[in-house]
Order: C-alpha cells, then structure tokens, then sequence
C-alpha cells in the first residue's frame, strides 16, 4: 500500500485531497460524508464580509422609520453581525467534533477592517488553520497596483496578529506581477498559498436586460492555468501551495502534485458527482503510485515543478509557435 499522507500548513493529512470552501462543506452533514469518502481535510464554507455588512444593512433599511438613533444602527449592525459569527462558531465547533480530519474555517475577506478580528474567535473555537479568500476587483482607474496590494498584507498582518494557527491567501491571478506578489506573501508569514480562488462572473440576459450568473461550476480545461503557476511558484515560495480550480479526477490531482502541491482543493466536481469521487481519485492516485513504484508522496510532489523538470522553460512559454508556426 503506498502511503498517500502529506502535510499542509503544519497539519497532517490522510492524503492531499481538500475539500474546498463551498455549498459541499456548510453542514456538519455534508462535512461528515466527505471524511467518510476520504477527504484529507475539509475548508468551511466562508464566512463573508460582504455577506455580513450586507445583511446588517438590509436590516437598518427595513426597519428605517422605526430607528432614529446612531445607537440603534449600532445596535443591529452588532447583532446581525454576532449572529452570523456565532452560527459560523458553531459549525465549526460541531465540525471538530464530528470528524478526524483537519477543519480549515474560511474568511472571504474585501478590506482589512476590525471586523477581521473574528479570526481569533474561529481560533477559540477550534479551527485547525484559517485560509482567507482574498480578493479586490482592480477596477478603480484611481488606484494603483500598489494600493490594490497593500490591502492584502494589511488583512494578512492584521489577522496573523490575532491567532496561532496556521493562516493561508487563496488568491488570484489578477496580479501585474504574480510571480513577485506570491513571493512576497509566502513571505509574510503565512503557512499556505491556494492557487487559484474562483469567482463570480457576471453574464448578460439579452431578452430581460439583468445581470445574471455565468459559469458557476469550473471544467476540467481550468487546470491548466494553475498548474503553471503551482509548478513554478512551488519552487520558488517558503511556505505549501495547494492547487485548486479544475481538479476534476485522479490524473488532474496528480499533475498538479508533480507540479509541487501539497494538496488539491475540490469543489465543483463534489457538486456534479458527490462525496463519492473523491474515493475514486485516491484509488486512481495510490494506483499510479504502485506503478511507478513510488512508496510515499515525497517521491511525487515537485517531481515535475519547475524546478525539477527536465525541460523547465516550457512553463515559462506562452506563445503556440510549435503548433501554429506552419498555418497559412
């Protein structure tokens, strides 16, 4: 039998499998059925902090002619805000106690307020790490880059301020210069970089005139873009990488640990397929092993990073010139 354990953060996993931050892992039932499935660890479903002020808004709003002083927004704003912390607390401490595997709590953090001092109350109740969903849409034209990244050290400053455990940035690819960004965020003291975060993208009803969904689920054609940037940045940053975004099967999870991740994140194929996949991409993964005679991960991850590949600038090529160079 190979051994498929890795460590991520400090934190011993059964194998690299994650279960990623999403609708698959808001239930203490759902959380149950993927470590039964095998998952290595499971990320909670964000706590958001728009999702939090936005609530608290429609609260002031509905009730507007009944409130007349500062204290009474005060008042709601608080309230809503506690509630929506406590039933996050809740999961996880119900989470914690449920399974045996580690549980990641999760922030979906857009500014660096106070409110990311409810880190150290996810802390208090138990969380094994935190992975902060990091993202600022750099679409103000009065904003320079470095402005837009300085939001990102000041959430991360702030919240490894407050707590002890182990802290990853899942972030983006909107970055003028990501292979330096990431760098410099490895830096900061982190235990963790996840590449690639998902977003919303917004579409267009022609008939009705509204904005609506695009895309919700990723495809397996999304890999790609990760995979690059997990083979070159896991040679270069002090801290675990996992991989995330387009991980579909067994032989997407095993690229991108030859690439240098420590771990896999999944999410969508949870959706399309069930807890049940996940049994099947580590029978797929431990298979590949034994051919290659491979006893434990060590001999996998970063085999085939940039660092180690046998023809490393082909991660560094953008252009299709061997492909394209003889089209009229």
């Amino acid at each position: 039998m190979a051994d498929l354990s890795t460590t991520y953060m400090g934190l011993k996993l059964r194998n690299p499998v994650i279960a990623a931050s999403s609708g698959m892992t808001d239930s203490v039932e759902k959380v149950t059925a993927l470590a039964s499935a095998g998952a290595g660890a499971v990320v909670l479903k964000s706590l958001f902090e728009e999702q939090i002020r936005n609530e608290s808004e429609y609260a002031i709003g509905a009730n507007e002619q009944m409130y007349y002083y500062a204290e009474a927004e005060d008042y709601i704003r608080d309230y809503t805000r506690g509630n929506d912390l406590q039933k996050y607390l809740d999961l996880i401490a119900d989470c914690k106690a449920a399974v045996d595997i580690p549980v990641i709590a999760s922030l979906n953090c857009v500014s660096s307020s106070e409110w990311t001092k409810f880190a150290s109350q996810i802390q208090r109740a138990g969380a094994d790490a935190l992975e902060l969903n990091l993202f600022m849409l750099p679409s103000d034209p009065r904003k320079q880059s470095v402005q837009n990244e300085a939001v990102y050290f000041d959430i991360l400053k702030r919240i490894q301020a407050d707590v002890s455990i182990a802290v990853s940035a899942k972030i983006s690819y909107y970055f003028s210069g990501l292979a330096n960004m990431a760098t410099r965020l490895a830096s900061s003291g982190i235990g963790g970089l996840v590449l690639f975060n998902r977003f919303f993208s917004p579409d267009i009803d022609i008939d009705t005139f509204e904005i609506t969904n695009s895309n919700v689920f990723s495809s397996p054609e999304d890999l790609y873009l990760s995979l690059r940037w997990v083979a070159m940045l896991s040679s270069m940053v002090p801290c675990d990488i996992a991989a995330s975004t387009g991980i579909h099967d067994g032989s997407a999870l095993i690229k991108q640990l030859l690439a240098g991740a420590k771990a896999g994140q999944i999410a969508s194929v949870l959706y399309r397929q069930g807890p049940g996949v996940i049994t099947a991409m580590l029978e797929e993964l431990e298979g590949y092993m034994q051919r290659h005679g491979f006893a434990d991960l060590t001999q996998v991850i970063g085999r085939m990073s940039l660092h180690n590949a046998g023809n490393p600038a082909a991660y560094e090529r953008v252009q299709f010139m061997k492909y394209f160079s003889d089209i009229r």
